[in-house]
């Protein structure tokens, strides 16, 4: 009985296809278990490269491509196209086994030899020039790829090898090019191999030892789940530019950063896998998030990744609210968490009783305590006067100090006296247990989305963690930060200098969406919470498709009846609901938005609350964070909408606020627009932002 593959890379692939071709797909290969090899309809390719290149009939307009093996019952379905690219496509690439780690490997290789011709040779020094060939062909680089990395002498030539170059052997190269030693990039090798054990001729059993760039599927049930959910697949499979970062040990806190797409959550996922693997069972790893939407998918994600489930025990998944809220009731019990609105009367309150200038209203005071007080860790009036407070406005005598302190105190005493807390002091008072206490409830700490933690957070996080190697890894991209928390980890006890790494390739965004994006942050300088500048200089995209589409209307009706008309081209073309997003600014017009599209009979859904892949998902820019869809939609796109004035400091009043909240809105556009894999279009009616005329 034949047994099938499916190339984890196709998966992405499969997500373009047309709905009435990826039907196709399934029907064919839910059979193919069952079909003699005669049966099968497997037709060699002519004049390929690589002899056990196959195609299969789909449709009489697409065709599958299939390694179908020498020896053996293992096929693997590499992509599919339509018929003559289909072959095109099969006739170029070779299938190799890697000589270092015993896995499959492809490359394009008539674009390889093409390339390797039409090298001149250069008057400077080679990039691998200190590597000694014994040390690069013992790290699976083979003569062909062996040749061809000994003309470069640039990083920027390896950049554009990895185009045709196999991936595995393009990340050790990678790896030393980065001033990684040879031992350093054997050890980040996954499950190397003695050369004697690997048979280069035996692609089959190189197949069964290639998970991460193979699944293999027991049946027709296990196939139709894997194709039901393809993206849930590619978002666990980790690309060999992303190993290092996952499966390295740390000497203490490290860092992975990268723009949207770059695989900064699947390195955190993979990274708790291997931690909690590694782990005894006294010790446990946590795996903490600020964004409340996210710790549900991970661990969704994790159980697909991790099969053993004593290393699955190992890592608790959860909000960083919710690891505060844990230490403090000890996971039993309730706290009074003060609403909004019910904060915003207790201000109110502590002005009138203290007689407060009007200058000082509830939101001065709410924000002074947050982003001076809570931020840099103030416990005492002397402190306060001491206190820098960058991009708070005018600066304060000692005597409004003293004020602004007692109403402070004020605040937190009531709050105290009324058993309410707020998150904030929830946090604080999880810290402090944790600081006097003699254990630390986690040996590892994995933070995703780590740009938007508060000094607070941190602060936790250091205390519950287990000081030493490999205790904390953040993933994060400062250029995503779409809060008002700027932070030095330095400063808070967490260093992580020489032990950062940076990715560069998008994997989820089209080199277009791309562009167009990363033009909203050009000139902005973005900080890397390390005391130092951040940048996404080499950050790229190596998937093409439509530019994004900008369409201003006269009204608001008339851009909603647009949103339909968009968002109906897509279902038509074979996005599924859940694949549609729409952003907006505002709730008010997220909500507009669902009840337009209901209306006009097009399923969809707030983000907010409960949203599944029959409907099109809405929300706010802020919702989008750390989600994706094949396409979206931004709207309201308006002069006066984004960036709202309400949500900028007056320059006259604070040029530094002024300036951090407009990169703030940027930021949260760019986040937004990122959020799109295939199709991209923003709208407005009126006047445009001026974020699109920059």
């Amino acid at each position: 009985m034949a047994r099938l593959g499916v190339y984890r890379d196709f998966f992405r692939h499969y997500l373009k296809l047309e709905k009435s071709v990826q039907d196709q797909v399934i029907e064919v290969f839910s059979k193919f278990g069952k079909a003699t090899y005669a049966g099968l309809h497997l037709e060699p390719v002519k004049n390929a490269r690589d002899g056990r290149m196959h195609t299969i009939r789909i449709t009489d307009f697409w065709r599958g491509v299939v390694l179908a093996p020498e020896k053996g019952d293992l096929y693997v379905l590499l992509n599919v196209l339509q018929h003559d690219k289909a072959y095109e496509w099969a006739k170029r690439r070779q299938v190799t086994v890697n000589t270092a780690t015993g896995v499959i490997e492809m490359r394009d290789l008539v674009t390889l030899e093409e390339q390797a011709a039409s090298i001149t040779p250069e008057e400077v020094s080679p990039l691998f020039a200190q590597v000694k060939d014994a040390d690069l062909e013992r790290l699976g680089i083979d003569a062909q790829v062996l040749a061809f990395a000994r003309t470069f002498t640039s990083e920027d030539q390896l950049d554009k090898a990895q185009a045709f170059f196999p991936k595995q052997q393009h990340d050790v190269l990678v790896g030393l090019a980065s001033g990684m030693t040879v031992e350093e990039v054997w050890a980040s090798l996954p499950a190397s191999m003695e050369a004697a054990e690997i048979d280069a001729e035996d692609v089959a059993a190189a197949v069964e030892r290639s998970p991460e760039q193979v699944l293999l599927v027991s049946g027709p049930d296990e196939l139709m789940d894997a194709f039901a959910k393809p993206f849930a697949f590619w978002r666990i499979y980790l690309h060999p530019s992303q190993r290092d970062a996952a499966y390295s040990s740390f000497s203490g806190p490290a860092r992975v950063t990268g723009g949207p797409g770059t695989g900064k959550t699947v390195v955190a996922l993979h990274r708790a896998k291997h931690l909690a693997e590694q782990s005894d069972e006294a010790e446990s790893v946590l795996v903490t998030t600020f964004i409340r939407t996210l710790p549900s998918t991970m661990e969704a994600a994790l159980r697909q990744l991790i099969d053993d489930d004593t290393a699955l025990d190992r890592i608790e998944v959860r909000h960083i609210d919710g690891v505060a809220y844990r230490v403090v009731t000890g996971g039993t019990g309730n706290l009074a968490v003060l609403r909004h609105e019910d904060e915003k009367q207790r201000w109110t309150r502590v002005i009138r009783t203290l007689g407060l200038p009007s200058r000082f209203d509830e939101a001065f005071l709410s924000h002074e305590w947050r982003q001076v007080i809570l931020t840099q860790g103030v416990t005492s009036l002397e402190e306060y006067q001491q206190a820098t407070r960058p991009g708070r406005g005018r600066a304060l005598g000692h005597l409004q100090k003293g004020q602004i302190w007692d109403a402070i105190t004020a605040f937190t005493d009531g709050l105290r006296a009324d058993k309410v807390w707020t998150y904030e002091t929830i946090c604080q008072e999880a810290t402090r247990l944790l600081e006097a206490g003699e254990r630390t409830p986690y040996r590892h700490v994995i933070v995703d989305e780590a740009q938007d933690l508060s000094p607070w957070h941190w602060r936790l996080l250091r205390a519950a963690t287990t000081r030493g190697r490999d205790d904390l890894f953040l993933a994060g991209d400062t250029h995503q930060r779409v809060y008002d928390y700027r932070v030095s980890l330095k400063k808070l006890g967490i260093d992580i200098a020489g032990r950062s790494t940076r990715l560069k390739i998008n994997y989820r965004t089209t080199a277009e969406i791309l562009r167009w994006s990363l033009e909203l942050l050009r000139g902005e300088r973005i900080d890397d919470m390390n005391g130092g500048l951040d940048s996404l200089a080499g950050y790229r995209s190596e998937i093409h498709g439509a530019a994004p589409l900008l369409d201003g209307y006269p009204t608001q009706v008339s851009e909603l009846e647009g949103l339909v008309t968009t968002t109906r081209r897509w279902l038509d073309q074979g996005v599924a609901p859940g694949q549609v997003g729409v952003a907006a600014r505002s709730n008010i017009l997220a909500d507009q938005a669902v009840a337009k599209l209901k209306a006009s009979g097009i399923p969809a859904a707030a983000l907010a609350k409960k949203h599944t892949d029959a409907e099109v998902g809405v929300g706010t820019m802020h919702r989008m964070k750390g989600m994706e869809f094949r396409c979206v939609a931004i709207i309201g796109v308006g002069e006066h909408a984004v960036p709202p004035s309400s949500a900028i400091t007056p320059a006259d009043e604070d040029l530094i606020a002024h300036h951090q909240d407009l990169q703030q809105e940027r930021c949260l556009l760019f986040v937004a627009a990122t959020r799109a894999r295939e199709e991209l279009t923003l709208s407005w009616h009126g006047a445009p932002s001026r974020f699109l005329s920059a």
